[in-house]
């Protein structure tokens, strides 16, 4: 990937120094956090269409888009969870965080069905073991997550789909303006946000080499998941 395709959302060098940096909770749990009413009205929202909607069309390809994109961010703080590496606001973020991201797994695989594609095997190099190291590399993934989102919007043809999507959106949103700030970054850097194309996206996840073919560590502590 060219420094101009990555710079056009790595603005502060975020993905690229996590990458270069450092050689489930279940629902129940997420519904004790954040209250059953936020989130089961996002799987609700994800679920009115129901799976046949989904099948087939432009609108499974966008879901099966965002959840890869959520089960990159739900496995990164659920292996920092559970490696136990991180002090003070780094855990703190990654449980948080964690729990919403594993509640937009489930919602959109519900939504999906049998059409929603497999979780992929990650290697996080590290990142999940040192503060530093993570604030960035979620500052990175949160960035994503909301440029992917604002790019497929409009593109999204059931209005059931669209609402939730937008609901999810804004989460990110916040997430991505929390985690810049424990970062030491402007929460807002600029006064309007431009949105990904989905092939820059793709290229820029597959740019830090998170995603493997089996799941792997380099840490010497070991986590009971990596995705």
């Amino acid at each position: 990937m060219s420094g101009l395709e990555l710079g056009s959302l790595d603005r502060d060098g975020a993905l690229r120094e996590a990458a270069s940096a450092l050689p489930a909770t279940t629902r129940r749990a997420f519904l004790a956090r954040a209250g059953a009413g936020a989130a089961g009205a996002l799987v609700a929202g994800l679920a009115a269409a129901g799976p046949g909607r989904a099948q087939g069309g432009s609108d499974a390809s966008i879901l099966n888009y965002a959840l890869t994109l959520e089960y990159l961010q739900a496995a990164f703080y659920t292996e920092a969870e559970r490696l136990g590496a991180l002090g003070g606001i780094a855990a703190r973020a990654a449980g948080q965080i964690g729990a919403v991201e594993r509640a937009h797994v489930d919602a959109l695989r519900t939504a999906l069905g049998a059409d929603a594609v497999a979780r992929p095997a990650f290697d996080f190099q590290d990142t999940t073991a040192d503060d530093d190291a993570f604030l960035r590399t979620a500052v990175a993934f949160e960035d994503l997550g909301t440029a992917a989102y604002k790019g497929q919007l409009g593109n999204l043809r059931s209005r059931e789909y669209l609402a939730a999507a937008l609901s999810i959106h804004s989460v990110e949103a916040r997430h991505a303006a929390w985690i810049r700030y424990l970062a030491g970054r402007a929460p807002a850097a600029d006064a309007v946000d431009e949105p990904i194309s989905r092939s820059n996206a793709e290229r820029i996840v597959a740019s830090t080499g998170f995603i493997v073919s089996s799941p792997a560590t380099t840490s010497d502590r070991v986590p009971s998941f990596t995705g």
